[in-house]
């Protein structure tokens, strides 16, 4: 039913029958974990996309009236709330709710994802969705130190960090989940810590262990990192740009 959920794009239906597997009790396999993260990608980012637009909209129409402005909130709250209920829903399927979940009647006696993997892949991969969903949730909450983003932002780290310790021990530099990983991480640096130092030196790490053993891969193996390390490359130009440009600004 998942993958039939899928195909129709009924990413809400995907999402509760990922979830009826997940709290069957049972490792999740390979298919199963990548159904299980497409499931809430697909529903949480299609309304972080929207959440996004309003923001842009609310701004371009906050001149045309106090009216305009309310309504274009009313909405935007709409899709924060749902948007913050898939994300606990998930962090709780991940670790029956140990990030702080505002929304106590989301939660359900399930079996918790993680404590269920065994293979290094599988506790890379669940560790950095745990992380991802953390991350987004920074994204609504205020930025006070002692509030709920420092929490969120503190199990994010937490999360990525348990990953990455995995990784670089056990998992190869080009394996496609260990450069995710990197990717989301650097991210998060980049975005929720403010700290475009950190992100860089993390992408470039990431990228460089990588290249170097890029030779040894079959074609789709190849295929696979090589995608996810253009992303690297692009956020390092990137990141890298507005560093000098921050830079030159606080010369003159």
């Amino acid at each position: 039913m998942a993958r039939l959920s899928e195909a129709s794009e009924r990413y809400d239906d995907m999402v509760h029958h990922m979830a009826m597997v997940a709290k069957m009790g049972l490792e999740l396999s390979t298919e199963e974990r990548a159904l299980f993260s497409a499931a809430f990608k697909n529903a949480v980012g299609a309304r972080r996309q929207a959440w996004r637009a309003l923001t842009m909209l609310e701004q371009k129409e906050r001149l045309r009236g106090e009216t305009v402005e309310k309504s274009i909130k009313a909405y935007r709250a709409v899709i924060e709330e749902e948007i913050r209920i898939l994300c606990h829903k998930i962090l709780d399927l991940l670790t029956k709710g140990t990030c702080c979940s505002p929304l106590p009647y989301i939660r359900s006696p399930c079996s918790e994802v993680l404590p269920l993997a065994t293979g290094a892949e599988s506790k890379v991969f669940l560790h950095k969705l745990h992380g991802d969903y953390c991350r987004y949730l920074t994204e609504f909450e205020p930025g006070a130190p002692q509030g709920k983003h420092a929490q969120l932002a503190e199990d994010a780290h937490d999360s990525y960090k348990l990953a990455s310790d995995i990784a670089l021990n056990d998992l190869p530099p080009t394996n496609p989940v260990r450069l995710g990983l990197a990717l989301n991480f650097s991210v998060f640096y980049y975005e929720v810590l403010n700290s475009p130092e950190r992100a860089c030196l993390l992408a470039k790490a990431a990228f460089d262990d990588a290249i170097s053993a890029m030779d040894n891969l079959e074609d789709d193996e190849y295929q696979d990192s090589a995608s996810i390390m253009q992303l690297l490359r692009d956020n390092l130009t990137l990141w890298t740009a507005d560093m000098q440009e921050a830079s030159d600004h606080h010369v003159n």
